[in-house]
């Protein structure tokens, strides 16, 4: 009888390990060449690995061109950062402070308020989901403000509860 993975994300949950670490994202590469020097074609190996068949065949391409060494992960160049290591330690020190003492109106920082912030500050637009990414590479987490019922007189809270003992009976 043959095996089966009873998991039905099982395959979701495997890409996501091989796409987590560059080791096995390496490895990943090396079982596709190999798959290729046993005679599998780029297409089958592609359908098989869930990959392009254009991605398989530039992996064997540069292990043709370079061995090993071209199964190796390169540096990607990427768009350059917005925001030097100066302004963001400017930005860390507002975030720590309410946002008035910033010259901001608003209670709590949020991504909407820190992109207004660095837009006065900087002259640099960036945009609310942008920002939220800069909380947490700064180390700072979500805080969601607490309701104003939260807050409230608790007998006025208690008058305003729907209970029991608040309804009147019932005759039937």
């Amino acid at each position: 009888m043959a095996l089966k993975i009873q998991d039905p994300n099982a395959v979701l949950v495997l890409q996501d390990e091989i796409r987590r670490t560059e080791d096995a994202r390496y490895d990943h590469r090396l079982h596709a060449v190999l798959m290729v020097s046993k005679g599998m074609t780029c297409p089958k190996v592609a359908e098989i690995l869930d990959d392009s068949e254009r991605t398989i065949r530039y992996w064997v391409k540069r292990f043709n061109e370079e061995g090993l060494a071209g199964l190796v992960e390169i540096e990607r160049p990427g768009r350059p950062r917005r925001i030097s290591d100066e302004q963001m330690q400017k930005i860390d020190q507002a975030l720590r402070e309410p946002p008035e003492k910033a010259g901001m109106i608003g209670n709590i920082w949020d991504g909407k308020l820190l992109a207004a912030y660095i837009a006065k500050k900087f002259g640099i637009k960036l945009g609310v989901r942008q920002c939220q990414r800069i909380f947490k590479h700064l180390g700072y987490r979500l805080r969601r403000p607490r309701s104003q019922v939260a807050q409230a007189d608790p007998e006025r809270q208690k008058a305003f509860k729907k209970t029991a003992a608040a309804k009147p009976e019932r005759r039937h």
